[in-house]
Order: structure tokens, then C-alpha cells, then sequence
């Protein structure tokens, strides 16, 4: 009887077809020629998802139930980005999956070490009195027989300290702000020779943006100081309207601060690379051997990009566990940055002297955006997904979901220590597109929908551009963003919507829900711990937590909001959102948003429950962990 049962069983497992994953195994003690096994791991990423995309070209059996590419635990330099193509696509039944054998110690990294550090016995002219005998001096990598240049530097996985003027986040008020000759007035400083300084740069506070200018001219007029800039941003920042430099605020004028000099390395913990020898100066901040620690600058600014299209897309691939590290933003060195709104840099921009577009009749300027890059680009994607995944030491935006994207989501992912946005998503359409005509692209698929973000911990963002969010999502629909912590950003916490118009752009059916964003318009106002624009019909904000708004200490006025629907903003319906205050405001808002029940009134169980899920509460403790 077991003899016949035995036989019975055998019979029915032949009869079943079990289809199981086949695995490629990487390792950073690997080798790419090896047959990509536990025991004979590859070496690199690239290599693996190459081997992968010849099993599935074969038709192997080994892709049957889908193909596990198993990260070890270490650090894997990118020399290059790791680029996904359709080729690279899964199925619903055979998806791939990128894992870290151990959530967050396989790091894709595309930064480089800094080594041979040495005191500086051979001053540099101009570094200050107080910097001899303390700052450190190593030559600058090269990459492809070329002295790498960098904007970003990190000390043991903290971001070190770009020469600056004043302390980091302080400011002065300029004084003047000449459209015509093109020229900004500013108390002169007591630092000597500024003029003599050829990479000097001037950051600009603007109402809820900022720009970075590369000075031309530094012309010392006794208490006060003229200064020139270089092209293209002269032009655009003394041309465009919105947002510029306010003279004679209800706070004062806007600000300012110097950096990027010899000059100004006066401070434990800054750093200055010389032009054009590459030569990096650094003082170390207090017990910091730098003999032992670990100096790390980017070469890559795009980590990861996937790149499909309307008719191929990339699909059914996911990260999970997996930490992207070290990646640069170097344009304002190239073309300074002058900013529209939300880090979106302008491209062209200009006062109307007669107002007037058909989309909208009382427009009075006219802007042409680009968008700022991102450690992860995602172009002509379904279906791929980042679930417990780290995002830090990044320069520009984090991970960007851009144009024809749809069902994917992000889950359970630490977005920290980011330059610009943590995360952005939908169409902020660029070049030869007037940024004020509504959106509407021939074939709705362009638009990035059915996208969930939820469950990510987003905190010390926006840290080199200030005018960034913690979300923004441009030209979306059928999105959902719940239950996200987003804290300490400088300006807006959430962002959806873009346009400024009242017109159908597509938008609709957007959703968020529970989320918890605090510690936000730190140093910008005009900005919403939840901000939208534009008409998004059936769109729902419901049951989020908002409080500890900045004091942003250089806005020109005290336009800061815990929910703020600007221009155009409707169709929405707004209930059960708790705040500590009622302090909401709508610019020129439609007919069709619903208010009910927002405030502190909020029942606790509702402000409890907003932000992280208990089952994604380990987020916070893993902030400040080394791998």
C-alpha cells in the first residue's frame, strides 16, 4: 500500500509543472568569466544582466520561473552607468529580480576613493592665516586620463563642507538687484583678494528657489560690492520674472552667500579643489586621521538607467534590498543654475510685454524648462519596482520615474543624504515645450500612472538646491503616495501637479494618503508640506499628519503653508488631514475642491496612524548605519 501510495505521488509531481527560478550569483571577490554560481559568482552587475538577457534571447529553461541576480555583500564601483533595456524585460511569470543577499550591504557605487592625503607644507595663495599647518592636500583621481572634477565630497559617508562664505545655511541680504546692467549689490565682505578668486560662485535666495551664479565681476566699491556673471546664467537670472530676487520684502531683501575659494577655507571640515591642477584641499574636522579614513568623490551622476519606449518597454524587473550610493551633479560648474520651481532649471525665460497665451490670456512670462539629472533614470518602464532599497550620498535627484512609466512602485525604500528631489515622477515637459501650455500628449501613454509609492522613509534631502521636494510629481495620474515619512527638507514636503492652468492637462485620480511630513520650508517659503497645482480631477488628500513647519530664516515674507494648493489646484477632495494649526492656502484654486474635517481636529487615531507602517518602522533606525 505505501509502495503503491509512493508511486501514486511520484506519478503526480511528473505530472506538474514546477517552474523555479534560475540564479546568477554576483560577488564583489567574483569574476566575470565565471558561470555566475554560488560557488562561481560573477563579478559585476552588468555581466549578470547580460547573462541574463542571453538565457531569456536563448529561451533557456532557466528563466521558466523568473531570474534572481543575488548580490553578495560589498561595494561594486560602477565605472559606467548599468544600463537596462527591453531586452532586459521579464514577464509577469518570469520577472527578474536585482537582491542583496543582505538588505542594504550590496552597494552600487559610482563614487571613487580619495587617496594620498598629505599636510600642506606649501601654502596656496590666498588660503587664510587660520588654515596653515591644518588643511590636507591629495591629488584628484583620474578617470579615462582626465583630473576628475567634483562638486560633492564625502569624509567616513558624511558630506563634507564646500568652501563657503558664511557657516553652512547662513546668509547676508544683497543690496540691489540691477535687471538692466545685469548686476547684484552685496555688502562687501571682510575676506580680501575675492576678486582674484576665478571660480567664485554667489548662491541666491529667491522666494521658493534658488540659484547658483559663477561671478564674472568682484568689484570692491568700499561697503559695498558689484558683481557681474557669467553666461548663460546672467541672462536668465536678470530676465526672468518668477522666481527673482525680492528688494524690500515684508522681511527684507532676499540673500546671499559666496563659496567654491581658496579664500574661504577657513573651518574644519570644508574643502576646496583647485583649477585646473585638480588638487584637493581639506580640513579635517577634529579626531579625523586621514591616513585611515575613507575619502570618497563621485564620477557618475546617473547610477542606473532604464531606457524603453513607447512601443518596447522595459518591464517586470526589481530591486530589492539593493543601496545606490555616490553619484554627482557638476552642471552648475558648466552653466550655473537658475530655477523655475522644484529644481526644474530654466532653459529660457522672459517678462511678456504684452500678456497673453490661448491656453491662458493673462500670462505675463514665458519659461522653457530642463530637468535635472538623477542617480536613476527610468524612461519607457512597467513594472519596475524598488522595494527595501537605499538611495544616499547622491548629488542631484534621487530615483526618477520620467516618461512613460506605469505600474510600478516603491516600497519600503530610505531616500537620504540627496542633493535635489528624493524622488520625481511624471512629465515635467521640457525643451521646446512652453511650460505653461497644458499637457496633453497625442498618446496617453506618455503619462506615468498606476505608480505607488509608499511606505519610504525621506529625510535630509534638497541639501545643494534648496528649491527641490521630497516628492514631486509633475504630469501623473492614478498615483498613489501613502504613508511616507518626509522630514527635513528646505522647501515643499510633497509636490503633485504642474502647469499653473486650469485647462484639462490629463491629470486625475491622484491620491495622498496617511503620510507624515515634518521639518519642512527650512530655508524656502512660498510651500506646502502638501503642495498641488493645476487641475486634477477626482484626486483625493486625505488623512495625512503635516506639522513643524521651518522658520526659514531669509524669506522675504511668511508665505509658508501645511497644505497649500496653488495655482489652478482642483478636484481635489481634502478631509481628515491633521495639523496643528488651520493654516492652508489656495492661489486662484478651481470650483471643484471639497474641504472637509482638516485641521486640529483630527481625531489621534488618524494622526497616529499617518506615516511609516509598524512593519516599516526599521527604516529610521538604518539612517545613520555604515555598510
Amino acid at each position: 500500500m505505501e509502495y503503491r501510495l509512493s508511486i501514486s505521488i511520484i506519478a503526480l509531481l511528473c505530472t506538474v509543472n514546477f517552474a523555479f527560478a534560475g540564479e546568477i550569483w554576483v560577488s564583489v571577490t567574483g569574476n566575470d568569466k565565471h558561470a555566475g554560481t554560488r560557488e562561481m559568482p560573477l563579478r559585476t552587475v552588468a555581466q549578470a544582466l547580460k547573462q541574463a538577457r542571453e538565457w531569456r534571447r536563448l529561451s533557456d529553461p532557466a528563466v521558466e520561473g523568473g531570474i534572481n541576480i543575488r548580490l553578495e555583500r560589498g561595494i561594486y564601483p560602477q565605472d559606467e552607468i548599468l544600463f537596462l533595456r527591453p531586452e532586459d524585460s521579464g514577464t509577469e511569470e518570469s520577472p527578474t529580480v536585482i537582491e542583496a543577499v543582505e538588505p542594504g550591504k550590496a552597494v552600487l557605487s559610482g563614487g571613487i576613493r580619495v587617496t594620498g592625503w598629505k599636510p600642506v607644507t606649501d601654502f596656496p595663495a590666498g588660503l587664510p592665516e587660520v588654515a596653515r599647518g591644518k588643511v590636507w592636500v591629495a591629488d584628484a583621481p583620474e578617470i579615462g586620463n582626465r583630473i576628475l572634477e567634483f562638486r560633492q565630497l564625502w569624509v567616513n559617508g558624511e558630506k563634507a563642507i564646500r568652501t563657503t562664505w558664511l557657516a553652512p545655511g547662513e546668509m547676508k541680504r544683497i543690496l540691489d538687484f540691477d535687471t538692466e546692467k545685469r548686476e547684484i549689490w552685496v555688502p562687501t565682505p571682510a575676506i580680501k583678494g575675492l576678486e582674484n578668486e576665478s571660480r567664485l560662485e554667489m548662491t541666491v535666495h529667491q522666494r521658493w528657489a534658488i540659484a547658483i551664479l559663477r561671478v564674472k565681476d568682484w568689484e570692491v566699491q568700499g561697503e559695498r560690492t558689484r558683481v557681474t556673471f557669467h553666461q548663460p546664467e546672467s541672462r536668465l537670472e536678470f530676465q526672468h520674472p518668477w522666481p527673482q530676487p525680492v528688494i524690500g520684502g515684508e522681511k527684507g531683501n532676499s540673500s546671499f552667500t559666496l563659496g567654491n575659494a581658496i579664500r574661504l577655507l577657513d573651518r574644519p571640515g570644508e574643502w576646496y579643489q583647485e583649477y585646473p591642477s585638480g588638487k584637493i584641499y581639506y580640513w579635517p574636522k577634529e579626531n579625523v586621521d586621514l591616513s585611515t579614513t575613507e575619502v570618497v568623490a563621485p564620477v557618475l551622476e546617473t547610477l542606473l538607467e532604464v531606457d524603453g519606449s513607447l512601443e518596447r518597454t522595459v518591464s517586470y524587473i526589481s530591486f530589492k534590498g539593493v543601496s545606490f550610493e555616490y553619484a554627482s551633479w557638476n552642471r552648475p560648474s558648466l552653466y550655473g543654475h537658475v530655477t523655475l520651481q522644484g529644481g526644474m532649471y530654466l532653459k529660457d525665460a522672459y517678462k511678456l510685454a504684452v500678456p497673453g497665451l490661448p491656453e491662458k490670456a493673462e500670462l505675463e512670462n514665458q519659461a522653457w524648462i530642463e530637468r535635472p539629472g538623477a542617480a536613476l533614470q527610468i524612461r519607457g518602464a512597467r513594472q519596475i519596482n524598488f522595494s527595501g532599497c537605499t538611495f544616499k550620498h547622491l548629488g542631484a535627484t534621487g530615483l526618477d520615474y520620467e516618461w512613460v512609466v506605469n505600474n510600478c512602485r516603491v516600497e519600503g525604500c530610505l531616500f537620504t543624504d540627496i542633493g535635489g528631489t528624493a524622488l520625481a515622477l511624471g512629465a515635467f515637459p521640457a525643451g521646446g515645450f512652453e511650460t505653461h501650455v497644458p499637457y496633453m500628449p497625442e498618446d496617453e501613454r506618455e503619462y506615468c500612472s498606476d505608480i505607488r509609492i509608499a511606505n519610504n522613509l525621506i529625510t535630509e534631502v534638497t541639501n545643494e538646491d534648496w528649491g527641490c521636494v521630497g516628492i514631486g510629481a509633475g504630469y501623473v495620474r492614478n498615483m498613489t503616495i501613502e504613508h511616507n515619512e518626509v522630514s527635513y527638507v528646505n522647501y515643499s514636503g510633497i509636490c503633485v501637479g504642474w502647469g499653473w492652468t486650469p485647462l484639462d492637462s490629463g491629470m486625475k485620480n491622484n491620491r495622498i494618503h496617511a503620510n507624515y511630513v515634518h521639518h519642512f520650508a527650512l530655508q524656502l517659503y512660498d510651500a506646502g508640506g502638501l503642495y498641488t497645482l493645476s487641475n486634477q480631477p477626482s484626486s483625493e488628500m486625505t488623512a495625512n499628519r503635516i506639522e513643524q513647519l521651518g522658520n526659514a530664516p531669509y524669506a522675504t515674507n511668511d508665505r509658508a503653508f501645511y497644505i497649500y494648493f496653488d495655482e489652478a489646484t482642483d478636484g481635489y477632495r481634502v478631509k481628515d488631514n491633521w495639523c496643528p494649526e488651520p493654516l492652508f492656502d489656495a492661489n486662484r484654486p478651481g470650483p471643484a475642491n471639497v474641504w472637509i474635517n482638516n485641521g486640529p481636529t483630527v481625531s489621534d487615531s488618524i494622526k497616529s496612524a499617518a506615516g511609516l507602517q509598524p512593519e516599516y518602522n526599521y527604516l529610521k533606525d538604518s539612517i545613520h548605519e555604515t555598510n
